[in-house]
């Protein structure tokens, strides 16, 4: 018969206290997040006025669709996604085959390399000096000055260097070699295979910081009709705002003043709700390889 061992008095007030604590950092991150989706949906008026809390206040639709009654807001959704699919792709194909090569027990320029990229970390030339070398370069207003100035983060490739130096075993590389594979064809064809994790990790990481990027929009892209939708949402927002105050001026219009006024405000609650979607959509489809990503490099095997 199975007997079943007791806990002692310190273990139960132990983890009573753990669940205490991780009861209220879970109540403090979650809290603001379900406030703005109850936000998004409630009546202007209550969310102005701090009457909305637990639970949404008179149901309604009215910030989105302030949002979307200009196509300005497709467009930049549409931009948005090029400028990320196109950005991650040239992340990856940069950050890649760099990561591996600096993984390579046999490469004569390892550490020097390394170094010279870590320097960066430390190091960057400024906004003004990135700025007119965007410039004399002819990226300036187009998309590839969103990408090509961070095509490689060296964090992340620091990361996949790990993984590759952690996984990729040099017995593999010589067995491949005894059947004619040179190192370009065991790349492609075998560690890329073997870096699905890693892969999904920097898609991620990259797709995430393309998608949410703004500043560099605002500083190289001067056409409206090439700005991402980070920007186009900031503008609209602030468009908006800056309407309402100048347009209603009259003493028989102050209470639509501000209802217009609270309803702007509500929309920054649906602007969150609405930028923030398609990285929802991809996190579950990577989420299966984001505890070994993030733990690489921790145990060797």
């Amino acid at each position: 018969m199975e007997r079943r061992i007791g806990r002692c008095r310190s273990d139960v007030i132990y983890d009573t206290i753990l669940f205490i604590l991780l009861s209220l950092v879970f109540l403090v991150v979650a809290y603001p997040l379900y406030f703005v989706i109850i936000s998004s949906v409630s009546d202007p008026i209550a969310v102005s006025n701090g009457e909305v809390t637990f639970y949404p206040i008179g149901f309604t639709l009215d910030g989105y669709r302030e949002v979307f009654k200009t196509n300005t807001v497709v467009r930049g959704f549409l931009n948005s996604l090029l400028y990320t699919v196109c950005g991650v792709s040239v992340n990856l194909l940069v950050t890649l085959p760099t990561g591996y090569a600096l993984s390579r027990k046999d490469f004569a320029l390892k550490k020097f390399v390394t170094f010279f990229y870590m320097l960066t970390m430390f190091i960057g030339g400024g906004m003004m000096p990135t700025y007119l070398i965007v410039k004399q370069t002819g990226l300036l207003n187009s998309m590839w000055a969103l990408i090509i100035p961070g095509a490689m983060g060296v964090y992340n490739m620091i990361v996949a260097k790990t993984f590759f130096s952690t996984n990729i075993p040099l017995e593999l590389m010589e067995a491949a070699r005894l059947d004619g594979c040179g190192n370009t064809r065991f790349f492609f064809h075998i560690v890329l295979p073997l870096s699905g994790a890693i892969t999904a990790i920097l898609v991620l990481y990259y797709g995430q910081g393309h998608w949410n990027s703004y500043f560099s929009a605002l500083l190289y892209i001067n056409d409206r009709e090439k700005w991402p939708l980070q920007l186009e949402l900031r503008n609209i927002l602030l468009l908006n705002t800056n309407t309402m105050t100048k347009e209603f001026i009259t003493e028989e219009m102050r209470k639509e003043q501000a209802r217009r006024e609270a309803l702007a405000n509500m929309m920054k609650y649906s602007l969150i709700i609405i930028s923030s979607i398609p990285m929802l959509i991809v996190y579950p489809f990577v989420q299966k390889h984001f505890v070994k990503g993030v733990m690489i490099g921790s145990v060797k095997g």
